[in-house]
């Protein structure tokens, strides 16, 4: 009889790396689109891809490294008709983060996440995973009173378009996967606890997943976590059971869904279970980068086994719970801690193949 073949499950990373802290130093003291910083931020790829690769890990990021800012508006920093004083994210210790707020149209991205990948795929032969920011989360930045000469209908079309074009893109230059980065989906139930937020993000992200093909939908994913900044969240407190129904929705063929860091991973197992739909992977959480304890291969793999009773073995992946340092300026989790934790999700997977394939 023949030997049945082995179990892959996939694991991949969420995307953002803490930089170096002489980069961020560097940054601090002036300005971070400075000429004479491109040569540290070319060694913070270089150093992030090296550092990925030696985990082990089968597919690789930059680690963000030259996003301006944060995950959310690298796409629109420095535009001459946005302000600072944007949307307040609130967080559960106490501290803000603010996103840009739009002045005047067109509304039009200043760069695209592609050229992070142009850099990526000169440092390694390995495969890339690029993140883009949701349309959702940009569509914060339109002002609750309208725009003179400028409608929120043309905003969102523009929008879509903008967001369209990037993960085009990404996809015509070979990233492994596009990830959707939908972080303000538990937020949006903190604000609005009717759901109709929720829903209004989950048809715009829709109308955006709608422009591909579903072959390219397989290389699309959308990521959800409850923020992570600081070693803080902002919407933790908020039951699963309010956004995932919802989140399966999305027309998109990858999920990536925070997990280790809930209190009750199994309440949300059960919740995928019955609403993921076939031909959806979904890749669990299985470290978490706002804990400083540094999660062992053998607590991964049973996370993966665990999630295994809930989900089909071909639909599962592992991956991280969120970014390590979403805003550039985070230095709450250091790069060795990073990796580590990288590393133990790499190789805690490994082991719960061969559990689960009977090779234990």
């Amino acid at each position: 009889m023949a030997k049945p073949a082995p179990i892959t499950i996939p694991t991949e990373p969420i995307g953002s790396i803490p930089r170096p802290v002489d980069l961020i130093e560097r940054v601090a003291r002036g300005d971070e689109e400075d000429p004479n910083l491109a040569v540290l931020y070319e060694d913070a790829v270089r150093d992030t891809i090296e550092r990925f690769e030696a985990t082990g890990s089968p597919v690789v990021t930059d680690g963000e490294q030259r996003k301006y800012h944060n995950f959310c508006t690298y796409c629109v920093h420095g535009l001459p008709n946005t302000a600072p004083d944007g949307f307040i994210i609130p967080f559960s210790d106490g501290h803000t983060r603010r996103l840009s707020r739009l002045t005047r149209g067109p509304f039009r991205y200043r760069r695209y996440a592609d050229a992070y990948l142009d850099v990526a795929m000169r440092y390694t032969h390995m495969p890339v995973k690029q993140a883009v920011i949701s349309p959702s989360a940009l569509s914060l930045m339109y002002p609750a009173e309208s725009i003179r000469g400028y409608s929120r209908d043309q905003f969102i079309e523009d929008l879509l378009s903008e967001h369209e074009t990037e993960i085009r893109r990404c996809l015509n230059k070979g990233a492994h996967k596009v990830q959707v980065d939908f972080t303000e989906g538990r937020l949006a139930v903190k604000i609005d606890p009717s759901g109709q937020l929720l829903n209004s993000f989950i048809d715009l992200n829709n109308l955006a997943l709608s422009r591909f093909s579903p072959e390219e939908r397989r290389r699309i994913g959308v990521h959800t976590c409850p923020g992570s900044d600081l070693d803080a969240t902002h919407s933790a407190d908020v039951d699963y059971a309010e956004l995932l129904p919802s989140l399966f929705e999305l027309k998109a063929g990858n999920f990536y869904v925070a997990l280790a860091g809930e209190p009750d991973r199994r309440h949300a197992l059960e919740i995928i279970r019955k609403y993921r739909k076939p031909g959806q992977r979904v890749f669990v959480g299985v470290t978490s980068p706002a804990d400083p304890h540094i999660e062992t291969p053998e607590e991964v793999r049973d996370r993966v086994v665990e999630a295994s009773e809930y989900i089909p073995i071909e639909d599962l992946g592992t991956t991280d719970d969120c970014g390590f340092s979403p805003f550039s300026d985070d230095t709450s989790t250091s790069r060795d801690t990073a990796f580590t934790k990288i590393r133990a999700r790499v190789l805690g997977t490994k082991l719960a193949e061969k559990l689960i394939g009977g090779d234990l």
